[in-house]
């Protein structure tokens, strides 16, 4: 017979756990680094702007464009002042929103973005990141730009929602149980990537579901666990964003996901990413991959509402060196990116190609 103050306590919980280290609750980020008026404006005239187009309320096309992810916040700046001024320029026929991307899914291991390690030194810094990123949300809206992201960990909202006015979900998570949950209380519209393999039916699926009501577990603004209650998001549409190495971006394929979508009983809303396999990850192909899709629009496509293009100050990437005053400035650390002034002029061609055609395609 074995006797209580004779046991051996055995550890058979959180075995693979090193540490939990304590987290500021939202509410307490929020308090440090609170949402301005001119921020809170900049947010709602986005997603107003953003649900009208996908209403067909708004004949302009929205554009998500900028930095495949952010790890220099004084660049990232330096950027968004310049697409502002670009925006201000093209407002009357697209929609710009700046692309800041702090969460980086990964196919194996690599930097995982600016929230989880933001002084890319593998110290992840979570809590440090966190409020970094809520800080350079808060700046771009400063600017009155609206700001696109793509929601990877499901905590995060709490924390950054009320600064963004898109969100993605991407092509890794599309087909979570937990992010279709998740996109059914995001307060913004949500674009769903196509799978890896290339595969529609996954974001059709999830659009679908995200308009559902769900209850599933989360935090809530004070950082503790409760279960979220949604309503169900109606503004979820299909990004198309190639697969399997190939485009998806041609007449053909968006006729086939157009039909998909319709036979779902969803609205034909379709953005078109001018990255990753729609250009065969190669950078320089994005412009093409652009000019395709504003010449089908031009011939009449009533689906296509949306563009994605990935862009930085500087062309190209680079990997992270031990040596961090080596980064060259406004360079990706992610995957590859058009320059500057490569976007410029992809944007302004668009702008001056669609500027008498899209208040007819609205009619």
């Amino acid at each position: 017979m074995t006797h209580p103050e004779t046991e051996t306590h055995i550890d058979i919980d959180n075995i693979n756990v090193a540490a939990f280290d304590p987290m500021p609750s939202p509410e307490d980020i929020h308090a440090r680094l609170p949402l301005s008026p001119d921020a809170a404006e900049t947010v709602m005239r986005g997603r107003d702007a953003l649900r009208d187009i996908l209403d067909r309320k708004d004949h302009r096309i929205f554009v998500v464009v900028g930095p495949c992810s952010i790890h220099d916040p004084v660049a990232g700046l330096d950027y968004a002042r310049r697409l502002k001024a670009l925006s201000d320029e093209v407002d009357d026929t697209l929609c710009l929103v700046m692309r800041v991307y702090f969460e980086k899914p990964r196919t194996t291991t690599g930097w995982k973005g600016y929230i989880n390690d933001p002084l890319m030194d593998d110290s992840f810094r979570v809590d440090l990141g966190m409020e970094k990123a809520r800080r350079f949300l808060l700046d771009v809206a400063g600017l009155g730009l609206p700001a696109g992201t793509e929601a990877l960990d499901p905590i995060s909202p709490q924390y950054l929602g009320d600064l963004i006015s898109w969100t993605a979900i991407g092509a890794r998570t599309t087909e979570s149980q937990t992010h279709r949950e998740m996109s059914s209380g995001l307060s913004t519209p949500v674009g769903f990537k196509n799978g890896t393999n290339g595969d529609i039916g996954i974001a059709i699926n999830a659009i679908v579901s995200a308009s559902r009501p769900h209850s599933f577990l989360g935090i809530n603004g004070q950082g503790r666990t409760s279960i979220v209650r949604t309503r169900g998001n109606r503004h979820g549409h299909v990004v198309l964003r190639g697969g399997d190495g190939r485009p998806n971006y041609d007449t053909v394929s968006l006729q086939i996901a157009e039909q998909a979508i319709l036979k779902a009983k969803l609205p034909a809303n379709i953005v078109v990413d001018c990255s990753h396999a729609n250009s065969y990850k190669k950078p320089e192909l994005q412009p093409l991959v652009m000019a395709d899709a504003v010449n089908q629009i031009r011939l009449g496509n009533p689906s296509l509402v949306g563009l994605m293009i990935e862009s930085n100050l500087v062309a190209g990437n680079q990997p992270i060196p031990a040596d961090l005053s080596q980064l060259k400035y406004g360079c990706s650390v992610t995957d590859a990116c058009i320059g500057w002034d490569t976007t410029e002029t992809m944007i302004r061609d668009a702008a001056t190609l669609l500027r008498d055609v899209l208040p007819e395609r609205g009619r």
